[in-house]
């Protein structure tokens, strides 16, 4: 895969979401309720230890079509650094797509694209690395209003590219 270019079927996924938010935004052009159902959240991280720092900054929009069901795109940044070993850069999307069968519980499928860029110390003699990954989250979590909070499966996951120690990933979202 050319690591100069998006994949297609994330262009693809794009598109058909871009459509979907268009589509709607026109349609309700005249009452203006788009905004009434449009949800903003995202997340923040920060890790510190012996020699490493990792920061990341993902926000994320989602439109609720109705109280069950929301679709919606995000953008993910890291920055990892363990001295005297590697620098990492990640960047990529996703979208996601929401159920709540009962006002308790969330449901979620998550399509994740990231553009890996991984830089090791030249003394250990390593090739970098540039790549892109894909993840697809399946996750189930308890919902209270805004707030969700559960795990993630990826059903995808590669041990040897994926930027996650393994495929159950814990989340907690927030859409205001």
């Amino acid at each position: 895969m050319n690591s100069s270019t998006l994949p297609k079927s994330f262009l693809v996924l794009i598109t058909i979401v871009s459509l979907v938010f268009t589509n709607h935004l026109y349609s309700q052009q005249n009452d203006n309720q788009f905004w009434n159902h449009m949800r903003f959240g995202g997340g923040i991280g920060l890790s510190f230890g012996d020699s490493f720092f990792s920061g990341t900054i993902a926000p994320s929009a989602i439109y609720e079509f109705n109280p069950q069901f929301a679709l919606g795109v995000g953008l993910n940044g890291t920055y990892n650094k363990r001295k005297d070993f590697y620098k990492s850069t990640i960047l990529g999307g996703s979208l996601i797509g929401l159920v709540n069968p009962v006002d308790i519980i969330q449901l979620s499928a998550e399509f994740e694209e990231l553009h890996v860029t991984r830089n090791w110390d030249e003394r250990l003699g390593l090739e970098n690395d540039n790549y892109w990954y894909p993840a697809l989250f399946l996750g189930a979590g308890y919902r209270a209003q805004n707030i969700a909070i559960g795990i993630r499966y990826d059903v995808l996951y590669d041990e040897a590219k994926s930027i996650y120690a393994n495929p159950w990933v814990p989340f907690v979202r927030v859409y205001f």
